[in-house]
């Protein structure tokens, strides 16, 4: 069965107070909503330990990271709470029985993926870009990734779209990677997108609004959602 559970603040009685967003908590996992300019986990340098999962832990001492979100992006970001709970759910980002939703706003008219569906895929390999590392650029000998796309609405006058994203694979960076080698890069993307283009938004306007998933401990599918801060 299938199930929508709704998105609060402070679900389980932390949250608002500890400096986090609480969506979902049971005795296995942790469902949170990142916002944008917070770090997943803990970077290097003292000035780069304040981040998403150091907050959850100091309410939830048991609290395991099982995936990341950039910096720059907000929305659904799962925690563990045991060893095996966390492991349980690497293995199901493993064989892609995770499934992610994200919006972006990208700068362009893309034309809609022919199709009935709508949707279009991007399958363009990405490889670290070593020169300029973390970045990621598209080329041969990189990972095999893909993304399904389709657009939402187009803003002919402000020349640009929402697009609904679905990651099939898990690469460092890959929507944005894969937006900009569709030709429309993601408005205030800080990394990918031309100065101009950056200009158009002070945040990355890429949110993961939606996390799907069969529950590891009841074996039930769950549904979590977040609305869109943009």
């Amino acid at each position: 069965m299938s199930v929508t559970l709704p998105e609060t603040n402070d679900l389980a009685g932390n949250g608002g107070s500890s400096g986090f967003s609480l969506v979902y908590a049971d005795a296995g996992l942790l469902v949170l909503d990142k916002p944008a300019g917070l770090l997943s986990v803990p970077g290097r340098g003292a000035d780069k330990q304040d981040c998403l999962s150091a907050r959850v832990q100091a309410a939830y001492p048991d609290a395991l990271v099982v995936h990341r979100l950039d910096m720059a992006t907000s929305g659904l970001m799962l925690m563990a709470r045991s060893v095996g709970i966390q492991r349980a759910l690497g293995a199901l980002f493993e064989r892609r029985e995770i499934h992610k939703r994200y919006v972006a706003v990208v700068h362009g008219l893309p034309p809609p993926p022919p199709g009935p569906d709508g949707w279009g895929l991007i399958n363009l390999p990405i490889a670290v870009d070593w020169p300029r590392r973390p970045l990621r650029i598209i080329g041969a000998g990189g990972k095999p990734s893909q993304t399904r796309w389709r657009v939402l609405a187009l803003d002919v006058l402000a020349q640009k779209a929402r697009l609904e994203l679905e990651p099939l694979t898990g690469r460092s960076h890959q929507l944005r990677v894969h937006l900009q080698a569709l030709g429309h890069p993601i408005l205030g993307d800080r990394l990918y997108a031309p100065e101009a283009v950056q200009a158009l938004s002070d945040r990355l306007l890429l949110h993961a609004c939606t996390l799907g998933l069969t529950h590891p401990v009841s074996g039930e599918a769950v549904r979590f959602e977040s609305a869109l801060p943009f």
